[in-house]
Formats: structure tokens, sequence, C-alpha cells
């Protein structure tokens, strides 16, 4: 690949986005995985279509302004890198060269405010849920906003809603002791968006844990994972969030536990966001203890599932960031066939995005809109009468485009299935 000076100032990760393209070899294996591609049918809209894009931009035979709203519409799925025989590491290039576009590039007011909104309300509780109430107050406003705006405007009332109909849960404490003989000590990442619309969710995380004997420590400087603004092109932003992990979270433990999907995965490019930095060596070794919920109580010898009160017929969707940024695809599955009364059923077309994909359904509302239709099609034609996933944001987009259709669903993490078992 010819670097251009632009690709040389971003050193080691320079580098990474040189031999994601270099390894490219077009053959169209990743057609199929990639969600825009199959909507919009275009080549460009395709991973290596892409690929060609970014590398032309960087090279300088293409001016950027071209490349970019190609790049914009895509998901970040990752679809392409489990479906690629080349092992093309397209999320590194793809972070990468959002992070190096980002200051070059202008976007209209609408767009920017959209954006500086999302990065300035997202990533904090409290700002968070406040934007929510506000979002619901500005729905007489709807029809007079740029369509940002307006898918903004357009989720906050699902978002109250999905809050309120879930219960108050107290602030998590800053230690939960194992049941019985400790067998393991592990760190929890408490998440943002999640605190608001679903508390509940980190006490059943917790609660499952320490029933299968893992003490449970919630490091109280910790904060937003960041990897909303990282793969939104925001990477000071997000280096400074990380930045605030790498400090909170100890190192005298088994593993760091997420469950939201996006936040395993973006706490696993902390390597890549501080290739070069002074905190590189920290960021890959917090990245390296960094485990999804499921994945790390697969490896365990959980005690014997306890029935469901009545059988229950459960669709699992694979969230993109789980199924093909962490490769964890067969350890919900397998817990949640553990337990008794509970038929586990397959989604047609499961690994494909439901399009909430961080912001995406803020910033590419109509592709979302589609993605998370068919997405919600799809689980209602399995006939299933309620739905696991392992991140936030899907939950929330099927829910989304569930009611929409006027058939809503239980949701639940996976987690939240082996609580109710647990229980």
């Amino acid at each position: 690949m010819k670097h251009t000076i632009a690709v040389e100032a971003l050193g080691a990760q320079g580098a990474a986005m040189a031999r994601a393209v270099e390894k490219c070899v077009h053959c169209g294996f990743c057609l199929p995985s990639c969600p825009t591609y199959g909507l919009l049918g275009e080549e460009m809209d395709s991973p290596r279509g892409r690929i060609t894009l970014m590398k032309s931009a960087l090279e300088g035979t293409l001016p950027l302004g071209q490349a970019l709203p190609y790049v914009d519409r895509c998901l970040g799925c990752l679809g392409c890198v489990t479906a690629c025989p080349s092992g093309v590491a397209y999320g590194e290039l793809l972070t990468s060269f959002r992070a190096l576009a980002e200051p070059r590039r202008r976007r209209d007011p609408a767009r920017a405010l959209a954006r500086w909104l999302a990065a300035e309300t997202l990533p904090y509780p409290a700002r968070f849920r406040l934007a929510t109430r506000i979002g619901r107050l500005a729905r007489p406003l709807r029809r007079w906003l740029p369509p940002q705006l307006r898918a903004m405007v357009d989720l906050a009332p699902a978002l109250g809603a999905g809050a309120a109909r879930r219960p108050t849960a107290p602030p998590l404490p800053a230690r939960v002791p194992a049941e019985g003989q400790r067998r393991a000590r592990v760190a929890l990442l408490a998440g943002c968006v999640q605190q608001v619309l679903a508390p509940e969710l980190n006490w059943d995380t917790v609660r499952v844990l320490a029933r299968c004997g893992v003490e449970v420590i919630i490091p109280p400087g910790q904060g937003c994972c960041g990897a909303l603004l990282a793969h939104t092109g925001e990477a000071s932003a997000a280096r400074r969030l990380a930045a605030r992990n790498l400090r909170a979270f100890p190192t005298d433990v088994d593993a760091v536990i997420t469950n939201a999907a996006g936040c395993g995965s973006g706490m696993g490019e902390y390597g890549l966001w501080f290739a070069g930095r002074p905190e590189e060596a920290a960021a890959r070794a917090l990245a390296a203890r960094v485990q999804d919920v499921c994945a790390f109580l697969a490896g365990l010898d959980l005690p014997e599932m306890p029935p469901l009160p009545r059988p229950l017929r459960l669709a699992y969707h694979d969230a993109c960031h789980l199924a093909h940024a962490q490769g964890v695809t067969a350890a919900p599955r397998t817990l949640l066939g553990r337990i008794p009364n509970l038929t586990l059923i397959e989604v047609p077309d499961g690994d494909l995005c439901c399009g909430s994909a961080g912001t995406y359904n803020l910033e590419q509302p109509e592709i979302a809109a589609r993605l998370g239709r068919r997405k919600a099609q799809n689980l209602l034609g399995t006939g299933a009468e309620a739905v696991a996933a392992g991140n936030i944001g899907c939950l929330v987009q099927i829910d989304t485009h569930l009611r929409r259709l006027g058939r809503p669903l239980p949701l639940y993490h996976t987690v939240q299935v082996l609580a109710q078992s647990l229980a």
C-alpha cells in the first residue's frame, strides 16, 4: 500500500490500516454477510468496495469527500470479518479511518448538532436520562426537525417508555461476595446507556455470578467504555473515557466482565486506540482481561439449572459485536440450553445486524429502520414467545420495531434468563 503523510502520521494505527488493506483479495465472500450491501446492492456499500474507497482516499487518488458517504453507511457490524477467509481486520481499518477522517470533514449544522448531542449525553447516565425526557417533550416539533434530530426525538419516547417499564434498581455496591466457596474474582463494567434503560441488568449479572461462586468488584471510578465515540471517529474523546477505565479497573482480578456486546468489543480495542502512546501497555493488558459474561460463565462448572416455571420458546439474537467482534456464539446457546423448560429457537438470517449499531440508528435512520423491521419480522416468523440477546442496543432496537409492527414480545438479556432460572 502506498502511504501518504496523513497515514504515516497515525503511526501504529496507520500500520494497522495498511495491513488490513493489503490482506483484502476482493474475493467477495463478505458480500452476503454485509447488511448494507444486501439492502442497497451497491459495490461501494460492501466491505470490499469500502476497502477500495478507503485505500484510494488514503493514497490520495480519491478525494476524501467521495469516499465518506459510503463509509458512513457502514454499520461496523463486522459480519464481514467472520466471513473473510483472508483474515482482513476490517474493524481496525474502519475505526482508524474514521478517526483520521473526522477532523478533516465538514458536516452540515443539523448533523453536527445531532452528533454533539449524542456524544455529550449517551456516555453519561444522568445526562442521558434528562435527554430522553426532553426528547419526549419535543415530539410536537418533530415535523420541523431535520432527519437526524427527528430520529433522536422518535427514539426518545421508546427509550423513556422502556425505562419506565423496567423496575428501578438501587446503585450497585463496590463489592458483591461470592456465594459459598469463592471460585473466581472479577470486576464488572457497569456501562452507561443501560444504567438508564435497564438498571436491573447489572444486578442480575452480579447475582448470577455470585450464585456461581464468583466475587464481583464494581470499581467506583469507572465510566463509559468509549466505544460509541471511537466507532464514529471521535478518537480523542474515546481515549479520554478509556483512560479513566485504565485507572479504575484493578489488575488483580481473573477477568473484567462486560454484559453489553458493544462495550466488550470496544474495550477489546483499547490496544488499538492507544497504539504508540504511553498507555498502550496498560490498555492491552486491560483488553486482554475483558470477557463477556456468557463466555465467562460457560467456562465455569455451573450448578444445575432449575426449570423455568412454565415452558418458554425463546429466540436468541446474535448481537454483532458479540458474535463477530468477540467470536462469542456458542456460550450463550450453551447456557440457555441447560435450562429445563426452555426451547431455544434459531432466527433466520440471525447473524445479520438489527440496525442499532451504536449510534447508527441516529445517523442513518432510514437504513437502520429497514434493518430493524426485517429483524423484527424474522423474529416473529419463528413463533417465539420471547427474545434474548447480549446487548442493550439490540434489545431497544428490536423492541422498537416489534412495537411498530404491533406485536411486542418480552425481551431479555441472556443473563436475565439465567437469573430467572436460578432465582
